[in-house]
């Protein structure tokens, strides 16, 4: 490539321009590795980004529209993403759990005029496509239904484009929620995205090497970009599944891995771990649930120091990181802390009347960050309450003490109010997971036919152990007192979860509340 392109993409507004100038400087070196073994070049992935960016312009994606993604952990599914928003369009990803129907509602919210689909998610576009809403139809690899636009995007020449977005434009739209109802439409624009790319991702290795065994429709999508911004590779797997995560991190010299608690509980409980060989691994990051006290200092001292926590939500990006150490950083009834700001972050505790509260006092976790979302799509009413005066209102119920260190207690929509006072599930579930017959937990509230409100604990035992309700709510009792003790113990084989791997607590709360 020229040095006129190479300029032109290092200074222009898109993400994805930031990344093929990375990826050009090195074109030789292997960037993705996927699932069934493809070893891909960095000129060869570009290249495939710029053909299929280069089609997608001709076929009338530009600026402003809305390409949606029906796609699973595949090298398709990045090209697709790139090049839509090289071609000027905001990406909207249909997450795995979705139902066809509220796939087909998110897709006329937005706009969109173009659904891609790679060959991980045939099935599902075939249940998707008997509605008559979805839009134009291409396929990322042979399906039957649709045309191959890879196959006409391959006899294009790969030249480069660029410039046709700017900071303020949206790169994508996520979307927030369970597996039932519409969920919230958050807007990124490009200029905050890349913003966040060019801060390092500390030890993740030098380059970094990602497993990306998580959906990149989530957090894994964002760790990948970084990944390749920032001169290094990954590795694609389609799903996660403990042994073979190990197996991976051993035979692709792994250095960086991101996962949900209960997914790093997996690794930490499989026969194989012992006998891996883990060297490589650098970091692994964690976040987007509670994290458990007691297990995460027993995966420090497994693991050593390669912990990363990671606290912060879609509106605002990440928030805080706890490094390796901060597993021992714990605040009032041994809850762990999720760190300290980030840099260029900034982060407030306030009150109902938006009074600043000192140290140690509870109230709303609100934040102000120059990685914050756009507002929400085509909700103005409620962008104008959750963005104010530049602070975003995480909903979330936190402190902050001395050392500038934050603890989140939980959402606050997610209280529950019973007589007496407050209970707060995620301090609950952390209680719980220090029984010695609980496995994993999750803690919700529902209402009888008086609205009063009752405080469940949905509880996977121990391998052997059946903890009683009266031997749970002694246990809770004794530590917390009687306003925490659970009305109802669920005893279950699993935690059902939502497409982000989240507990669906709307889904225990309707199965379990009669």
């Amino acid at each position: 490539m020229s040095q006129r392109h190479a300029a032109v993409e290092a200074g222009s507004g898109g993400y994805v321009e930031a990344v093929l100038h990375a990826l050009s400087a090195e074109p030789s070196r292997a960037v993705i590795t996927t699932a069934e073994g493809l070893v891909i070049s960095a000129a060869e992935f570009r290249d495939r980004v710029y053909r299929l960016g280069g089609e997608l312009t001709e076929r009338g994606v530009s600026r402003g529209a809305t390409v949606t993604l029906l796609t699973g952990n595949t090298a398709e599914a990045l090209v697709a993403r790139y090049a839509a928003n090289l071609a000027g369009a905001r990406v909207v990803t249909l997450y795995e759990g979705m139902s066809p129907p509220t796939m087909a509602h998110v897709m006329a919210s937005v706009d969109c005029t173009l659904l891609l689909v790679d060959d991980q998610r045939l099935a599902t576009a075939g249940e998707l496509l008997q509605d008559p809403v979805v839009p134009q139809v291409l396929s990322l690899g042979p399906s039957g239904f649709a045309e191959d636009v890879l196959v006409t995007a391959a006899g294009r020449p790969a030249r480069p484009m660029g410039g046709l977005v700017g900071p303020d434009d949206d790169w994508c739209i996520r979307h927030t929620g369970g597996t039932t109802g519409i969920p919230k439409g958050i807007r990124m624009t490009h200029g905050s995205y890349r913003r966040s790319l060019d801060h390092r991702t500390t030890n993740a290795g030098d380059p970094p090497r990602y497993l990306a065994c998580t959906s990149l429709a989530h957090l894994a999508g964002i760790f990948t970009d970084m990944a390749l911004h920032q001169g290094g590779s990954v590795v694609l797997r389609h799903g996660f599944e403990p042994g073979d995560v190990l197996a991976t991190i051993e035979r692709e010299r792994i250095t960086h891995i991101w996962l949900l608690p209960p997914l790093l509980y997996q690794l930490l409980d499989h026969p194989d771990l012992p006998r891996t060989d883990l060297s490589s691994l650098c970091r692994i990051t964690y976040g987007g649930t509670a994290a458990s006290p007691t297990r995460m200092r027993q995966a420090a001292k497994v693991l050593g120091p390669v912990l990363y926590g990671l606290y912060g939500q879609a509106e605002a990006q990440h928030i805080t990181e706890a490094g390796p150490g901060e597993q021992e950083v714990t605040g009032r009834g041994g809850q762990l802390t999720v760190g300290r700001a980030l840099p260029g972050v900034e982060i407030a505790i306030r009150d109902a009347d938006g009074t600043t509260l000192p140290p140690g006092e509870r109230g709303e976790v609100q934040v102000r960050t120059p990685y914050a979302m756009h507002g929400y799509w085509k909700q103005p009413e409620l962008t104008a309450e959750v963005l104010r005066d530049g602070w975003v209102h995480t909903g979330d119920v936190g402190y902050l003490d001395e050392d500038g260190y934050l603890y989140i207690v939980d959402r606050i929509k997610e209280m529950i109010v019973v007589v007496g006072g407050h209970v707060y599930p995620a301090e609950l579930e952390d209680l719980l997971l220090s029984h010695p017959a609980v496995a994993q937990c999750a803690v919700f509230g529902t209402r009888d036919e008086e609205s009063v409100e009752h405080v469940h604990a949905a509880v996977v035992p121990v391998a052997g152990q059946r903890p009683s309700l009266e031997e749970i709510r002694d246990f809770v009792t004794a530590r917390k007192g009687h306003l925490y003790a659970p009305d109802a113990v669920h005893l279950m084989p699993a935690i059902p979860l939502t497409a982000a791997g989240k507990p669906d607590k709307r889904m225990l709360r309707s199965q379990l509340s009669d």
